[in-house]
């Protein structure tokens, strides 16, 4: 039974650290793409289809 209480402690340590990685991540700027936003337009998304004139 003290084996659980164990697991359950190192596995809530270890959850806050990955919280804590996360939020330094998003707070110091990893996730802000600034480059494709502008690149965006360059590249279409679907091929379009030409219609026949008749």
């Amino acid at each position: 039974m003290s084996v659980i209480v164990v697991l359950i402690g190192v596995s809530v340590f270890v959850a806050v650290g990955f919280l804590i990685a996360f939020l330094w991540a998003v707070k110091s700027g990893q996730y802000d793409d600034r480059y494709t936003p502008s690149v965006r337009m360059l590249f279409d998304d679907e091929k379009k289809k030409e219609e026949d004139p008749k």
